[in-house]
Order: C-alpha cells, then sequence, then structure tokens
C-alpha cells in the first residue's frame, strides 16, 4: 500500500473532484481474516476525511465476493437505511492498487466481540434486531444486486450440499460433521421467504460506539436467503464469545433480540426453527474454519490467525453433538 500512496492520493482527488489530496496517515486496520482494510486520513484541499480503503487480502476463500459486489451491497443496505459506512467510490478493475477496491467513510467504535460482551450495553440486542429487519426488507430481484444470482429453492438443503461436497473433497475425515450434515438434512425446514441474507451478522461484526450502533460490517458473503438463517447465525453459541448465557450474541436475550426484528419487520419468526438454524451455523462455521486453515496450510497466505482458527473446530463438534442429539437422554 505504501508503494502505491501517490497513485491512491491522485486516484481520491480525482474521485472527490478536489485540486488536490494528501494521504496524511495510512495504517493497515486489525481483524479483517478475509479481507484487508486500510485507514486513511486525506487532506483534500484543506478539508479533512476519515475514510477506509477494503481490498484483498493475499488469499481468500471461495465463497467470498469480490470487491465490486461487496460496493453494490453497500449501496444497496445504505439506500435501505442500515446502519453502514457510507460507500464512496470503487475502483473495480484495481487499476491503482493492482487489486479491486473501494472507500467508505471511517466510522468510530469497536466492533471486538469480546470486548462487547464483557459489558453489553442495555438495548444492543433490540437495536440489531432492527437493523437486521431492515437489511431483510432488501428481495430479490434487483438488477444492481444480479450478480447474487437466482435465489435457492431451499435455504438449507444448498448449503448441506455445498458444505457436504467441500468435505468430500478435504484430505481429513469429520465424522462428526457428516453427523451434523445429515441431521441437518433430514430435518431441514420447508423453504422460506427469499430476502437479502447478510451471512455473517454477528458480534465481531457490529461496530459500536457508546450506546450507539455505528455500522453493519463485511458483507462479502451476503446472498438471498431464508431470513431464519441469519437470525440463527447470531445467536449460535460460537459468536456469543464465552457468555454463553446470553443466547443473542452474547450482549442480551434471543426473545429481546427476535422481538425487535418482529416489531421492525411485521414479520414473525417461528421459534420452533430457530435451534436448527443455530446447528446450521455452528456447521457453517466449522466448515468456514477448516477453510481458513487452509488457506495457510497450502502456501495461499502464511497466517497465524488463519492457522489458529481450525482449533476451534472440536469445540463446534461438541455444540453439534449436542444440538442434534436425538434422544434428550444420550
Amino acid at each position: 500500500m505504501e508503494d502505491r500512496r501517490d497513485a491512491l492520493a491522485a486516484w481520491l482527488a480525482e474521485q472527490a473532484g478536489a485540486a488536490t489530496a494528501h494521504i496524511t496517515a495510512l495504517d493497515k486496520l486489525s481483524g479483517g481474516a478475509i479481507q484487508e482494510n486500510w485507514a486513511l486520513d486525506v487532506d483534500f484541499d484543506g478539508r479533512r476525511e476519515a475514510l477506509v480503503v477494503r481490498t484483498d487480502a493475499p488469499s481468500g476463500v471461495s465463497v467470498s465476493l469480490g470487491r465490486p459486489e461487496e460496493f453494490a451491497l453497500f449501496r444497496a443496505a445504505f439506500a435501505a437505511g442500515v446502519t453502514v459506512p457510507e460507500p464512496l467510490w470503487q475502483d473495480p478493475a484495481g487499476t491503482v492498487l493492482g487489486k479491486p477496491f473501494f472507500v467508505m467513510r471511517r466510522i468510530a467504535g469497536t466492533a471486538a466481540g469480546h470486548r462487547l460482551v464483557k459489558a453489553p450495553l442495555p438495548g444492543l440486542a433490540e437495536r440489531l434486531g432492527r437493523e437486521l429487519a431492515r437489511i431483510h426488507t432488501i428481495t430479490p430481484p434487483r438488477a444492481d444486486l444480479a450478480f447474487l444470482g437466482t435465489p435457492p429453492d431451499n435455504h438449507a438443503l444448498a448449503w448441506v450440499a455445498t458444505f457436504r461436497a467441500w468435505l468430500d473433497g478435504h484430505s481429513a475425515a469429520h465424522p462428526v460433521l457428516e453427523w451434523g450434515l445429515r441431521w441437518l438434512e433430514r430435518n431441514a425446514p420447508p423453504a422460506g421467504p427469499m430476502v437479502l441474507s447478510h451471512n455473517d451478522f454477528r458480534t465481531g461484526n457490529i461496530m459500536v460506539d457508546g450506546a450507539e450502533v455505528t455500522g453493519i460490517l463485511d458483507w462479502e458473503f451476503a446472498g438471498w436467503g431464508d431470513p431464519l438463517a441469519d437470525i440463527g447465525w447470531f445467536c449460535a453459541p460460537c459468536w456469543r464469545f464465552g457468555a454463553r448465557q446470553r443466547t443473542a450474541g452474547g450482549i442480551g436475550a434471543r426473545e429481546d433480540f427476535v422481538s425487535a426484528y418482529e416489531a421492525e419487520s411485521g414479520r414473525p419468526v417461528d421459534r420452533r426453527l430457530l435451534p436448527y438454524w443455530e446447528a446450521m451455523g455452528t456447521m457453517r462455521w466449522a466448515i468456514i474454519a477448516l477453510q481458513q486453515a487452509e488457506r495457510h496450510v497450502s502456501g495461499g497466505e502464511t497466517n497465524l490467525e488463519l492457522a489458529l482458527t481450525a482449533h476451534v473446530v472440536p469445540d463446534l463438534e461438541l455444540d453439534i453433538l449436542d444440538m442434534t442429539r436425538e434422544d434428550p437422554d444420550a
């Protein structure tokens, strides 16, 4: 990024319609295991702006969308009233940095899950339930989101097939995950309504400043899907960051989150289906954790965080066994 600093500054000036742009600070942000984020302080003709450049990491996972697609999702969410950083400009061809990127306004706050669950703010779960409901107002078909393709006939069964295909090609055996997939297949609910699923709406991807939600981050996994998939992912035990007694992302009660979602969306939530989608979320994170480790061991990207991610899989397998037990006395 430092080598492209001058080229980036010139491009920013052009996009902003400014005579000059000077990058006064450039720092790589922590987090972002899938993509890279860089904080920029830019002086446009004497006017200071705090921005973020979001671009590709050295390696990725196959289901992650590209930066042009993620930029389109940010624009759609911003227009729908979702609290996201305002998307400003993009370079889809990667002519400036050698890879695609987009620029958005920088927002204040913290997204660190282990911090947010230590002293969760009253009402935060309800605010997030309303945010998710606004995301789900975006429904197919959408010409600006045509890259998301045709919605699946059944979101649950589509994911089961995808996960099974990946496991079948994986070098190591994971019998607990195979058991969990079979359970998810046999117990799949009927297809629900199709909405824009964020697919990574969780503690850790929510920016909070003081008592306010300042941004919903990381849209690279979004797609058309069942709204309950997002609710189950948010409430899955793996995203409570140790605060397992607070069933909504480690920050509040599941019922408070779901009730706020219902009030905002006007759509009732079948609570009988939530355990299924929490099990699906746990399975999905186990598969992603294995994929992250593959990025490291394959040589695509040497990264300690990626290497350590696979170490969560045994804990996830224990959760899957607990969630899918068919004999309550087992």
